[in-house]
């Protein structure tokens, strides 16, 4: 390392990035390596939450460093008439905690906390300041960028943890409560049993619109709660807003984040699940080969992730088909989707939220009777979505 500040340099310090520099210290501990983040910890405020089935060997073995939440009897879903538990492992991964460790496992100096990238070229940082930071490679993890040239609609939600002062009785996760009223899109309640007192709650809508109208959505999580017989303090909150993809022109959309030199990971270079708005599989999976690779150029670097995601895109367009298909429905429908589709093979879905889907999943997904009118899919795939940009 002549001359230069670090071997690598990480611009983003949330899940992707943060997961870049966890594989390094372990497979590379002979690089240098900054993580730099804008805001005041690495991690921001999120909760993460996976299928055990979602990663490889190898990236368990990553996320094992991490303290996480593990529910090893599997999960519930909950629609009208209907629920069904499912054998599936679950995990989940506090911000707090991914940031705790990030602090703990990798190098004294290599996180560096409100650090506000101004520009990125290959092989240099500066940041606000004039701080300029030199280095082998490269690799932007700032998250997804809104974009004219992709088209969706959007998973907004609210999240809260309540710590509840009698033992609120949740055995295991419910991934998805859509006996709720659906207003506005498809919605449904997330709850996630921390501890006999803890339970972690989150409000979500697949809807057309980026809004989040966070005093709302509070109030229809005080109204569930109260329905339940739970009452307690808050004593964690967040808010997201994640893109659906259903469509775009993905080449365009790659030129737009294009610098020179500069390796694109994370949400911001496509790697999500179209349809889910999942990134942790993908993340950890990228982290994992940026370790094997990381004697690269960092120009080499930035065409093998190019290359990775145009390909993550090509292989995913199956469950771009299905968002555009959910979206296309009247709001109030888009129920029936996931009511039908939590009907299926337990082992179908599990490949469904990996995105490993074989094409006879896809065919059994798309076979029966369709759980929204037949002509209105059509339409909707042949009906240009709107772009995934914010309102100005």
């Amino acid at each position: 390392m002549t001359g230069r500040d670090c071997d690598i340099a990480i611009v983003g310090g949330g899940l992707a990035g943060g997961l870049v520099a966890l594989a390094l210290a372990q497979r590379r501990p002979d690089l240098s390596v900054r993580l730099l983040e804008a805001g005041p910890a690495a991690g921001g405020n999120h909760r993460w939450s996976w299928f055990d089935s979602d990663v490889s060997a190898g990236g368990r073995a990553l996320l094992d460093l991490l303290p996480q939440a593990r529910w090893d009897q599997g999960y519930e879903v909950a629609f009208t008439g209907f629920r069904r538990q499912l054998g599936t492992r679950y995990r989940s991964l506090a911000s707090s905690d991914f940031a705790a460790c990030l602090q703990d496992r990798l190098p004294d100096g290599t996180i560096r906390t409100g650090a506000v990238a101004e520009s990125l070229s290959a092989g240099n940082v500066a940041l606000v300041g004039g701080e300029r930071l030199s280095a082998g490679a490269v690799i932007d993890c700032r998250g997804f960028a809104p974009t004219p040239w992709l088209q969706g609609g959007w998973q907004v939600f609210l999240g809260r943890q309540l710590r509840t002062a009698q033992p609120h009785g949740v055995q295991r996760p419910v991934i998805m409560d859509a006996q709720v009223d659906q207003l506005g899109g498809y919605r449904f309640v997330y709850g996630l049993p921390l501890g006999e007192h803890d339970l972690f709650l989150e409000d979500t809508y697949y809807q057309d619109t980026p809004v989040l109208e966070p005093e709302v959505l509070s109030g229809r999580l005080d109204d569930y709660c109260r329905a339940h017989g739970w009452a307690g303090e808050t004593v964690a909150s967040e808010t997201g807003v994640l893109p659906v993809i259903t469509g775009g022109n993905f080449a365009a959309y790659q030129q737009t984040q294009r610098i020179a030199g500069v390796a694109v990971a994370g949400a911001r270079g496509g790697f999500v699940h179209p349809l889910t708005s999942y990134t942790l599989p993908f993340a950890v999976e990228t982290a994992l080969l940026i370790a094997a690779h990381a004697d690269q150029p960092g120009e080499r670097l930035a065409t093998l992730l190019e290359l990775r995601a145009r390909n993550h895109w090509a292989r995913t367009r199956f469950y771009r088909v299905l968002g555009a298909m959910l979206f296309g429905a009247e709001p109030s429908q888009r129920r029936k989707v996931f009511d039908r589709f939590y009907r299926l093979d337990e082992h179908l879905i599990e490949r469904f939220y990996a995105a490993r889907s074989t094409w006879v999943d896809r065919a059994r997904v798309l076979s029966g009777r369709p759980p929204v009118p037949v002509a209105r899919a059509l339409r909707a795939l042949s009906t240009r979505r709107p772009p995934l940009e914010f309102a100005a």
